[in-house]
């Protein structure tokens, strides 16, 4: 099996120009017109369509669509690639069309809409004429479908849908909201007479859906189909989310290391303390091991599908919560009290790793689902002791060196006398 850890020259060259446009063009677009690309302005709207347009220019516009479904079909590996410097800038996702959740609405209308619904829908998404939400979870039940309660009815050509959704992310700036049903994944404007969304939260919102009507086109794939919807929908996002989130590690990680060359401390610069040394370390030792854990799994997806590469999917799911904390944590207690204002990027990321470690499904789940996974390869051992038992060992060893021995008898001697020695010693 071979092996490569190099990238193309020429995709190589696309990944230096996504890194240059985003430190000259979108970094200030942020810090100075935060939300661009939602501003109703019309020199601001204008300013963010001739940025997209060089982008649509590099061809790398939309790039989480398979070449089948009308994007450019990089692949996994290559888009998680893409995603490692999106990440480290927040406007970036949406200069590039890749901000979820409208990534994984699209994929799910281009893979499985009417050309119709494409039409209406899946076009203005893309050209971010509209924007969208994912409405799935609950309160009784969170992400676990088995608990899910909201239904859709049909009654002549329409669906009349009733239940309550809780932490749909953006739900209160969508035009759409997808919402998964017990019976089915379906579109609904969020204008739509019945649709109620509290004021709180206000960033991953409370929406109760009461008696809300939707035309029988409104039907996402099959009826009884959310669950597949859903799974294709999750998958590769879990691999953008996990190279996003370790943009912010990185970003984390600079800083740590900029401070600790940077600040004195009794008598010296605390790049010299001990206790920072070590923080510093672990932290570049993390970040490497979830980078490279992750860019596999990318890879394996490639080769195979998101289904078979299930497992790892998962396992990077709650690692990366997890390095996120701990990173963002270390970064935070060098940069002393100013890490623990507003003023860096280092709180934000604290604070944010609980909701990475919840979105998608709690991580608790997804190590119970690694765990069982894994256990399906293995079986137990008869008796008392594991196969592993030193004395077994031993014995199956003589028992698969005794046709070895029979053709060289000196080789046999030397095997007792040892055998003999070792007792000795032992007494």
């Amino acid at each position: 099996m071979s092996w490569d850890f190099s990238t193309d020259p020429e995709f190589q060259e696309k990944l230096d120009w996504i890194q240059q446009f985003c430190e000259e063009r979108v970094e200030p677009l942020h810090h100075i017109f935060p939300h661009a690309v939602r501003l109703p302005d019309p020199t601001v709207r204008a300013y963010v369509r001739d940025l997209q347009q060089e982008v649509k220019d590099q061809g790398l516009w939309a790039l989480f669509l398979d070449e089948e479904l009308g994007g450019p079909g990089f692949g996994q590996l290559k888009l998680g690639l893409v995603n490692e410097i999106l990440g480290r800038y927040p406007a970036a996702p949406q200069l590039f069309g890749a901000a979820a959740p409208d990534t994984g609405n699209m994929e799910m209308l281009a893979a499985h809409g009417t050309e119709e619904q494409k039409k209406r829908w899946l076009e203005p998404l893309l050209n971010q004429e509209m924007f969208s939400a994912y409405s799935m979870t609950e309160p009784q039940g969170g992400s676990d479908p088995n608990l899910f309660k909201t239904t859709a009815v049909r009654d002549g050509d329409e669906w009349v849908i009733n239940g309550e959704k809780w932490f749909t992310s953006a739900g209160r700036l969508a035009d759409l909201l997808f919402v998964m049903c017990t019976n089915g994944m379906f579109v609904v404007p969020r204008e739509t007479a019945g649709v109620e969304i509290k004021p709180e939260p206000r960033n991953h919102n409370h929406i109760i859906y009461r008696d809300v009507r939707v035309p029988a086109d409104h039907l996402l794939g099959p009826e009884n189909g959310a669950h597949v919807l859903a799974q294709r929908r999750l998958g590769g996002g879990r691999i953008h989310h996990a190279m996003r989130t370790i943009a912010q590690c990185k970003l984390a990680f600079d800083m740590m290391c900029e401070r600790a060359l940077s600040r004195h401390s009794h008598g010296s610069v605390i790049s010299e303390h001990q206790m920072v040394q070590e923080k510093i370390a672990d932290s570049y030792a993390k970040l490497r091991m979830l980078r490279l854990f992750v860019l596999e799994t990318a890879w394996k997806i490639d080769q195979t599908s998101a289904q078979d590469a299930r497992t790892d999917i998962a396992a990077v799911k709650f690692t990366m919560a997890r390095v996120l904390r701990e990173i963002s944590f270390d970064a935070l207690q060098i940069h002393g009290s100013l890490g623990t204002t507003d003023l860096t990027p280092l709180q934000d990321m604290y604070a944010g790793a609980p909701t990475m470690g919840l979105a998608d499904g709690a991580d608790e789940v997804h190590k119970a689902t690694v765990a069982r996974r894994i256990l399906r390869d293995y079986l137990p051992h008869d008796g008392h002791f594991p196969r592993e038992f030193l004395p077994y060992k031993k014995e199956q060893a003589w028992e698969k060196m005794k046709p070895i021995f029979d053709v060289n008898p000196e080789l046999a001697e030397a095997a007792e006398r040892w055998k003999k020695y070792r007792e000795k010693r032992r007494r």
